[in-house]
């Protein structure tokens, strides 16, 4: 998905240039899109619940909303870690509900929305700010770049295997369904997906991911062909390999 370009409903806005994802339930909650081409050096944050169409001929996302109403959101680095506060206050100025809960507004996921997004009054959105406020807790979402996390070290239980290529994403529910693991520095040449599900644990400062499994049974699992499209018969052949050995490494969902 990163590349693809954005469109609002008076023109385009940019590409996508990085997704963010929770790490405890590996869900893409925002889109990074670089709007360099109109908004000099400016990325801006994108909720997924925002998105309307998806076109993946033509690679290609729709949003509920105009411009203006972007050039005029929230302006938030994305080269740092994005707070919870900013992710409420992108929220409120969209008029969106929050993805870990709120209910202060009728849009949101799910909502079947094509026209633009109405922005909500300034009052509107203190108020779904100071809600979200007195809800959350720590400052801290466990928001995580994809970008950041291509070329961590996959490690099994008995050694290094490869590294993590890319991550395959599922439109519907904007989940993480596989890691694309590139096992070159192990054996030649073969590529393989892996469930998120199967991570043990990820260390961040060493930007490793741990998995339950050993070599052996990762090097033997259906080989993935990035030319191609993950159809039934891949995820059928996926989910029956390790069905048989070790169920923790199945997809959910």
């Amino acid at each position: 998905m990163k590349g693809y370009a954005v469109a609002a409903s008076d023109g385009d806005i940019g590409s996508v240039s990085d997704l963010l994802f929770d790490d405890q339930s590996w869900q893409i909650r925002w889109l990074v899109v670089d709007a360099g081409t109109w908004l000099t050096e400016r990325k801006v944050l994108l909720p997924t619940s925002a998105l309307g169409h998806v076109d993946a001929q033509t690679e290609r996302f729709s949003v509920k909303m105009t411009r203006q109403q972007v050039k005029d959101s929230p302006d938030i680095d994305t080269e740092r870690p994005v707070s919870r506060q900013s992710e409420s206050d992108i929220y409120g100025y969209y008029g969106l509900d929050p993805y870990w809960g709120g209910g202060l507004y009728a849009a949101g996921y799910g909502s079947g929305l094509t026209a633009p997004l109405l922005t909500p009054s300034p009052e509107t959105q203190r108020a779904h700010r100071e809600a979200v406020e007195a809800q959350r807790g720590d400052d801290d979402p466990n928001l995580r770049s994809i970008n950041e996390v291509e070329g961590y070290c996959i490690q099994a239980t008995d050694g290094d295997i490869g590294h993590v290529e890319d991550m395959l994403v599922e439109e519907a529910d904007w989940s993480i369904h596989y890691l694309v693991i590139d096992t070159r520095n192990w054996w030649p040449g073969k590529k393989v997906l892996i469930s998120p599900h199967s991570a043990e644990t990820i260390n961040w400062p060493d930007k490793t991911v741990f998995l339950n499994v050993d070599r052996d049974r990762v090097k033997n699992s259906p080989e993935y062909d990035e030319s191609t499209i993950v159809d039934r018969a891949y995820e059928s052949r996926f989910d029956n390999y390790y069905n048989d050995s070790d169920p923790r490494m199945r997809r959910h969902g």
